[in-house]
């Protein structure tokens, strides 16, 4: 089942996003980037309050792709409470070394992200399995050109799930998404769709989080997963 992943920047979004019920409850701050980070006291406080009530997913920022860097990232998340922690695999970094240094820190949840409008090598996905990474997930790096289908063919998004179900990783879509887009996207059947956008108000990703928006994607999501052609792909 398709889950949604709700993208906040602050204690108050996030017990919002709780109370509406969303799958996932990602902690991103948009005025940051595309995988902006929140601060980790600030980080700390949302997982005490959220601890057993909803999934929690945090992102380390923004980062180069590289070694040293991006594992100091990871062990100071590590330490927050947090189920997932989503490391942004950038194009011109070093995705290998990355990946091996990752290995001395035993955290159950590691979640790759991968930038569709980056070109992004799906034959990468399999070595996040063998390097102990939870998950892999598409999205945007630049919000300012379009979401995810306007840099992906079906056929490409198609072979990134599929690429993902079969080395047993959680899938995950998102990318400037927009309400109109879950009945197509849903026909892939990812673990979860992820959206900031078209959360707030004004359909502004740095905007504040509005309710009835929250509650109309959640709506929508749930709406499309009793189709039958949204399982059909």
């Amino acid at each position: 089942m398709t889950a949604l992943l709700a993208s906040v920047k602050n204690y108050q979004e996030a017990m919002l996003a709780l109370e509406c019920g969303v799958g996932i409850i990602d902690l991103k701050q948009p005025e940051r980037g595309a995988l902006g980070a929140l601060d980790i006291p600030d980080i700390k406080t949302i997982a005490a309050a959220v601890a057993g009530k909803c999934p929690l997913s945090a992102t380390i920022g923004d980062l180069p792709t590289l070694p040293d860097t991006v594992h100091a990232a990871v062990s100071n998340l590590s330490t927050t409470g947090v189920d997932y922690i989503k490391i942004g695999f950038f194009a011109g970094g070093d995705w290998p070394s990355t990946l091996a240094c990752l290995a001395s820190i035993h955290h159950a949840g590691l979640i790759a992200v991968l930038f569709a409008d980056q070109e992004p090598d799906l034959r990468f996905i399999p070595l996040l399995k063998q390097a102990g990474f939870a998950g892999v997930m598409l999205d945007t790096a630049d919000k300012s050109k379009g979401g995810l289908t306007a840099y992906l063919a079906e056929n490409a998004i198609a072979e990134f799930v599929d690429s993902a179900r079969n080395n047993h990783l959680l899938c995950g879509l998102a990318g400037s998404l927009k309400i109109s887009d879950i009945a197509g996207l849903m026909a892939f059947r990812p673990d979860y769709l992820g959206f900031r956008g078209a959360l707030c108000r004004q359909q502004q990703r740095t905007a504040t989080l509005d309710t009835e928006a929250v509650k109309a994607v959640r709506q929508c999501l749930a709406q499309a997963l009793l189709k039958p052609e949204s399982l059909a792909f």
